[in-house]
């Protein structure tokens, strides 16, 4: 896998009603390319996949795909903790070309052993061969943890497992991980706050949250840091790390989609059983977007959005 650098696990924008704003969503991704973000991950946990039914989750990876055309890769969201449904669902994403990998994380709630984890993925890239799977370790939402020994296992075992978002938060872990794989097998920093750490022990970028709102700057910050640029990369951090923090204030993405619709870019909606930021987060987040200058290109209520 060629891919490093900084990808934007963009959220799936929804109208009143609660269907998808495909509209927005194509905006979304154009503003995202224009602004210079590496690639983009459409239906991870930020894109709300686990409230999405079948048909709405292939036709959310189209539209990112159809929207991006090739100008950066796309990357697309698999995972369930059922392995039979979830190589159901890896059949019906391999239909749709221009996905250039995807990514998938721990079964949730079953609390798989080490190689429960390890005979559900390999199975997975089994069954994708020869797209490049991405594994997606994130104990604070499935309750299992994937050990570094068992990313070696699995990459050894299916060439096409090629890279892993690691947000354990643990960076001892992430440069266990670095040390321990093929220097052709790709590390990424799955928390904005950790992103520069992770890069400093080795990792190759961040698949990042905050960058649904601040694309330039934050993909800026992570291209500095992989060249060595530490007192931009640093500067960058310090300011944008209050962004990072906020997006977490309540349940990603609720506090994202909220400075999205400050700036313009979609609705603030989410799936139930997420619900929207309490009133007084909801003026938190306003007066951080104001204060970080969010709100100085906001595209007027019946314009396109604004590109820049």
């Amino acid at each position: 896998m060629e891919t490093t650098g900084c990808g934007t696990a963009i959220v799936t924008p929804f109208q009143a009603d609660g269907s998808i704003d495909e509209g927005a969503l194509r905006a979304l991704v154009n503003w995202q390319i224009n602004a210079g973000i590496d690639f983009l991950v459409a239906c991870g946990s930020t894109g709300e996949a686990a409230t999405l039914d079948d048909e709405e989750w292939l036709r959310t990876v189209r539209i990112v795909v159809e929207a991006a055309g090739g100008r950066v890769p796309v990357w697309a969201g698999c995972t369930h903790n059922s392995t039979r449904t979830l190589l159901h669902n890896a059949r019906l994403l391999k239909q749709i070309r221009g996905v250039d990998a995807v990514l998938s994380a721990n079964p949730y709630y079953n609390k798989p052993t080490q190689e429960g984890q390890f005979q559900h993925f390999l199975a997975l890239a089994r069954e994708l061969d020869p797209i490049p799977v991405t594994l997606y370790n994130v104990p604070g939402r499935t309750a299992a943890n994937l050990e570094p020994e068992t990313v070696l296992r699995l990459a050894e075992a299916a060439p096409n497992i090629q890279a892993i978002k690691e947000a354990s938060g643990k960076v001892p872990q992430i440069a266990q991980l670095v040390h321990l794989l093929p220097r052709g097998f790709k590390v990424f920093s799955g928390d904005d706050n950790l992103a520069l750490a992770s890069i400093g022990v080795g990792a190759h970028g961040l698949i990042s949250v905050a960058a649904n709102e601040a694309p330039l700057e934050v993909g800026r910050m992570i291209r500095a840091a992989l060249r060595n640029n530490w007192v931009e990369a640093r500067e960058l951090e310090r300011r944008w790390g209050k962004l990072f923090e906020a997006n977490f204030w309540e349940s990603n993405p609720s506090p994202v989609k909220t400075v999205l619709n400050l700036m313009g870019r979609c609705s603030d909606s989410v799936r139930l059983p997420l619900v929207p930021p309490l009133a007084a987060t909801r003026a938190r987040l306003e007066r951080l977007a104001g204060e970080l200058g969010l709100l100085k290109h906001v595209p007027p209520p019946d314009g396109p959005a604004e590109v820049f």
